[in-house]
């Protein structure tokens, strides 16, 4: 059995801003300054370790405050919400991603693959995101969230044992596989030996991603049994 997790944003979907500017007005809110938002790069990051870095960057005193930074998910959530319901947003999925979610079936079905998600995100905004895009939340069976932990290196464990929790199963080394789109998807992967897809569909050409060291890259997903190939390989 393979233990497959997706990452979300730049790997399944696109939300065309909508994270950025929750999160934006969230710290406005929450701290009274974004800090140096606009010249930062949210990819590969927690949503913790994002809020934790722009404070740090702005000199705010409750820069490493975990209450604080608790708190600022909580209002980013609410603000996401609310950007992802607007008339104009364009939530959009990346090629091929229906195509790969309907071809796992089988391989889930008859035991051969546990398909999740790991994802900077925390829980509930990776949840409004997926149903922005017209993926269901329930269709992935464990996940690993930046609500588990600001630290994305954590995170292929976290979901491992959840997976061994809801089937018995130790997951470690080849047995699981990360798919993402910025070197920290593949780096994440090397403190448990996983395996990693990368997928340039991001802000991460394909170059970049095999000099990081993914174990197989793609421009996209579309090609439903290429990738299948690799996930299994």
């Amino acid at each position: 059995m393979r233990l497959i997790l997706f990452d979300i944003d730049g790997t399944l979907l696109w939300t065309a801003g909508a994270g950025r500017r929750a999160i934006h007005r969230a710290l406005l809110d929450e701290m009274g300054t974004a800090g140096p938002i606009d010249g930062y790069r949210f990819d590969g990051k927690t949503d913790p370790q994002i809020v934790r870095e722009l404070m740090e960057l702005a000199g705010h005193p409750d820069a490493r405050s975990d209450d604080r930074v608790v708190a600022v998910c909580r209002r980013y959530v609410e603000l996401l919400t609310a950007e992802l319901e607007k008339p104009t947003q364009a939530t959009r999925v990346y090629p091929g991603i229906n195509e790969l979610l309907t071809a796992l079936e089988p391989y889930e079905a008859d035991g051969r693959a546990l398909v999740g998600l790991l994802t900077g995100n925390v829980e509930r905004g990776a949840a409004l995101k997926l149903r922005s895009a017209g993926l269901v939340f329930e269709r992935f069976t464990v996940g690993a969230f930046g609500s588990d932990s600001h630290h994305r290196p954590d995170l292929p464990a976290v979901a491992a044992q959840r997976a061994f929790e809801r089937t018995g199963r130790r997951f470690a080394g080849a047995d699981l596989v990360v798919v993402g789109d910025t070197p920290d998807d593949v780096a994440c992967c090397r403190p448990v030996g996983a395996r990693s897809v990368g997928v340039a569909t991001g802000f991460y050409d394909v170059g970049a991603l095999r000099a990081a060291g993914a174990t197989h890259v793609f421009a996209d997903l579309g090609d439903t049994r290429a990738v299948l190939a690799a996930l299994f390989s």
